[in-house]
């Protein structure tokens, strides 16, 4: 068994690769705040707040287009959502854990941290200690994206607009996933939920998210159920 540094470290390890796909992202979005005439402490201030990429983005875009805070908020709600599911997904492994703990993990629950925290979780091996792995992927997300943040803003507007560094992310994620999938179920959830992800890709507030989503769940759930004996 480890001890809490060892898991510490290890998430922190685990997560370091992933950084090659999230540095870029900080850098685009503080180059992009500033674009859109965000003031230096706003810009910094929503990464350390929302601490969500996809939301960061959607809604420094419709604050440079002047859309109103309602609408703004409703949209990022939308798109966030997403983060219930890592939360149902976490739960059961982080019952034991005092209110503190639950706080401080889900503030760290992003995309990147929940992929090599639950795979981690799913592997054989006591829970008691493995929060501290959660914790160490979690800070090593949280710390690069502020950093990235920063020098998005004071350097990232010299990034020449032509970079494809759009296609970085879509690729971690791809990265992520793939190696997971080792059973019917789970390949024909992500299937589907990748094919109703493009098909519903120009739906209003990013619903399409969601969709694909829920289908992803219920064709995992189907498959599953009719390979029990």
């Amino acid at each position: 068994m480890r001890t809490k540094s060892q898991e510490f470290w290890k998430g922190v390890q685990d997560e370091a690769p992933i950084l090659l796909g999230v540095v870029p992202f900080g850098l685009l979005f503080g180059a992009l705040a500033i674009n859109a005439r965000l003031p230096v402490p706003t810009a910094q201030a929503m990464s350390m707040i929302i601490f969500a990429g996809s939301a960061q983005f959607i809604a420094t875009q419709m604050i440079g287009a002047g859309v109103s805070g309602l609408v703004i908020l409703m949209v990022i709600f939308v798109v966030n959502l997403r983060h219930a599911l890592y939360s149902a997904s976490m739960a059961p492994h982080l019952r034991h854990l005092p209110p503190a703990w639950k706080f401080l993990l889900s503030y760290l629950l992003t995309d990147e941290a929940y992929a090599v925290a639950i795979t981690h979780y799913q592997q054989e091996g006591e829970l008691d200690r493995k929060h501290w792995y959660f914790l160490g992927a979690g800070l090593t997300l949280w710390s690069s994206w502020q950093f990235s943040t920063a020098a998005g803003i004071f350097v990232g507007a010299q990034i020449p607009q032509d970079w494809p560094l759009s296609f970085v992310l879509p690729l971690t994620f791809i990265a992520l996933v793939v190696p997971s999938l080792k059973d019917r179920a789970g390949t024909a959830a992500a299937c589907s939920a990748g094919m109703v992800g493009l098909l519903a890709l120009d739906l209003p507030l990013r619903t399409g998210l969601l969709l694909a989503a829920l289908i992803g769940i219920l064709v995992g759930l189907a498959v599953e159920k009719r390979q029990e004996p």
